[in-house]
C-alpha cells in the first residue's frame, strides 16, 4: 500500500482511501464514480447535515436508544464524542473531507454516508481510539446513522441549510437595500422629474416618490423570503426510507424538529405528513419561486436605476451613479453602470435556477422519493448566495452613494408634452390633445401656447402647470 493511502472495506469490498481522510470506502466509491462537475455540497448544506446529526444524536441519547440494550451500545463518552465531531462538521472545520460531486447519487446517499464516516472516525479519535481500525466503536450506520434514512435526513438538511441561509444572509441584505432607498426617498422628496410610461413622457413625479416605489417593491420582497422560510419549516425526518418510520421511535421525528428549531431559531416542525415529506419536493418549490419572485423584482428596480443614470450627455442622467471603473477599452473617460449589470446578471441566473428546480421538483418525485435532491439543493443555496452577496455588493458601491441630478430632473418637466393633462378638467380631453400635439410641431411647451392662446386665466393656468400639485390627488 502506497504511504498516501490506506485500505478501506465496506459491504462492496475493499477500496484504497487517502491515507489521513476522515471519510472511509463510501465516500471513496462516490468520488470515483461521479467525476462530474468538480462541484461540491455548498458548506452551507454540509454544516446542516452536521446540525441534524447532531440532533439526532440528541434525540437517541435522549430516548435511550444509543446507550441502551440494542446492539453495540454507547458509553456516555462515546455520546458525548460523536456529538462533539456533529459540532466540527456544523463548525466548518471539517470541510475539506467532503469531496463528493454535486451530480450524484439522486438521494443523496453518497453525501449521507460522507457525512456519517467523518462523524464516525473523528468521534473515534475524541474518544482516544484509533480511527484507523477496521472496526469501528462509533459506526457510521449503527451510531451516526441510527434512526435515519438518507431519504428523510438529507431533505431535512437542505430544508435546514436553506431557511438558515435565507435567514441570516439575504433577509438582511434585503433589509439593508430597502433602507438605503427609503433614506434616498425622504433625501428626494421635494425633487419634481417627469414620470414616463411606455418608455415616453407622462406626468410628473417626484424622485422620492419614485425610489420611494422601488423600497416598497424590496420590502415586498423581504416578505416573499420569509414566506420561502416558512415553506421549508416542514422537516422530513422521522420518515425513514419511505415515510412510514421504520427502524425509528415514534417521537424521533418531533424531538429532531424541536432541537433544530431551538438551535437555529427558526420555527422547524415535524412534518404533518411524512409520506408527502420523504416522497416530494413541492416546498423546496415553493421557496425557490419565491426567491425568483426576488430576482424579478430586483433585475427591474436595479435595471431602472441604470435608465436613470444613462448620459451623461444623451441619455436621462437624473441619478449620477458612483464612478467604479473604466467602462471602455477603447472609448477614453466612459464610465459603465457596472453593479447595475452585475445585479442584473444575478437576477437572470436565478430565474434560470428555478426551471432546474422546477423540473426537479415534478419529474423527480416517484412513488416515494425525489431522486433529484442534490441538484436542487445546490441550485437553491447558489440562488442564495448570489442574490444576498450581488444586493450587498450593488448598495455598498452603488445605491449607497448614488446622487440626484436635480437640474436634469428639472428640466424634463417644463418640456413634457404630458403636462396638458392637468388641463382636462378646464378644457376637456380633446382640447389639450390639440395643444399637446401643436406643442410637438412647434417646439412651444403646453404653457408658452396657453399663454399666447389665452387658454385660462393667467392664476388658473399657473394653479393647473404646478408641477408639484401635480404629483398628490386634488379634491
Amino acid at each position: 500500500m502506497a504511504d498516501d493511502l490506506r485500505a478501506e472495506q465496506d459491504s462492496m469490498g475493499t477500496i484504497m482511501v487517502p491515507a489521513q481522510a476522515y471519510y472511509g470506502a463510501q465516500t471513496q466509491r462516490a468520488v470515483e464514480n461521479f467525476p462530474v462537475s468538480g462541484w461540491r455540497l455548498p458548506p452551507a448544506m454540509i454544516h446542516a447535515m452536521g446540525r441534524v446529526k447532531s440532533a439526532c444524536g440528541i434525540a437517541n441519547r435522549d430516548l435511550n436508544k444509543l446507550t441502551g440494550t440494542g446492539k453495540n451500545p454507547l458509553s456516555d463518552d462515546q455520546v458525548s464524542a460523536m456529538l462533539a465531531a456533529c459540532q466540527d462538521v456544523v463548525s466548518g472545520k471539517l470541510d475539506d473531507q467532503f469531496p463528493i460531486d454535486v451530480f450524484q447519487t439522486g438521494s443523496g446517499t453518497s453525501s449521507n454516508m460522507n457525512v456519517n464516516e467523518v462523524i464516525s472516525n473523528r468521534a473515534i479519535e475524541i474518544a482516544g481510539g484509533d480511527r484507523f481500525a477496521a472496526e469501528k466503536p462509533i459506526h457510521p450506520n449503527d451510531h451516526v446513522n441510527m434512526g435515519q434514512s438518507t431519504n428523510d435526513t438529507f431533505p431535512t438538511a437542505i430544508h435546514v441549510a436553506v431557511a438558515m441561509e435565507i435567514t441570516e444572509s439575504l433577509i438582511p441584505a434585503l433589509e439593508y437595500f430597502k433602507k438605503t432607498l427609503e433614506e434616498k426617498a425622504v433625501q428626494w422628496d421635494q425633487v419634481i422629474k417627469i414620470g414616463r410610461t411606455h418608455l415616453m413622457d407622462a406626468t410628473p413625479l417626484r424622485l422620492g416618490q419614485e425610489i420611494g416605489g422601488m423600497a416598497r417593491q424590496i420590502e415586498l420582497s423581504i416578505g416573499r423570503a420569509r414566506q420561502a422560510v416558512e415553506a421549508v419549516c416542514e422537516l422530513p425526518v422521522g420518515g425513514t426510507a419511505v415515510g412510514s418510520g421504520i427502524n425509528t421511535h415514534p417521537e424521533f421525528g418531533g424531538r429532531v424538529a424541536a432541537e433544530l428549531a431551538s438551535t437555529t431559531g427558526i420555527a422547524f416542525v415535524e412534518a404533518v405528513n411524512h409520506f408527502e415529506a420523504n416522497a416530494q419536493r413541492d416546498g423546496l418549490v415553493d421557496c425557490h419561486g419565491h426567491l425568483k419572485t426576488i430576482a424579478s423584482t430586483l433585475f427591474n428596480v436595479t435595471n431602472n436605476i441604470r435608465w436613470l443614470g444613462s448620459g451623461p450627455r444623451c441619455g436621462f442622467y437624473e441619478l449620477a451613479l458612483p464612478t467604479r471603473q473604466p467602462g471602455s477599452s477603447i472609448m477614453p473617460g466612459k464610465v459603465n453602470p457596472v453593479l447595475c449589470e452585475s445585479m442584473m446578471q444575478v437576477a437572470a441566473r436565478v430565474i434560470g435556477n428555478d426551471q432546474t428546480i422546477t423540473i426537479s421538483g415534478a419529474g423527480g418525485g416517484q412513488f416515494q422519493l425525489n431522486i433529484m435532491m442534490p441538484v436542487m439543493c445546490q441550485t437553491t443555496l447558489e440562488s442564495i448566495h448570489l442574490l444576498s452577496r450581488g444586493i450587498n455588493a450593488f448598495v455598498d458601491f452603488c445605491a449607497a452613494d448614488m446622487e440626484a441630478n436635480i437640474e436634469a430632473c428639472e428640466s424634463f418637466v417644463e418640456k413634457s408634452l404630458s403636462m396638458c393633462t392637468s388641463l382636462n378638467p378646464h378644457i376637456g380631453y380633446e382640447r389639450a390633445a390639440k395643444l399637446a400635439k401643436e406643442a410637438f410641431k412647434t417646439g412651444k411647451t403646453i404653457r408658452e401656447l396657453c399663454i399666447e392662446q389665452e387658454i385660462l386665466p393667467l392664476d388658473t393656468l399657473e394653479e393647473a402647470l404646478d408641477a408639484m400639485r401635480m404629483t398628490e390627488p386634488q379634491a
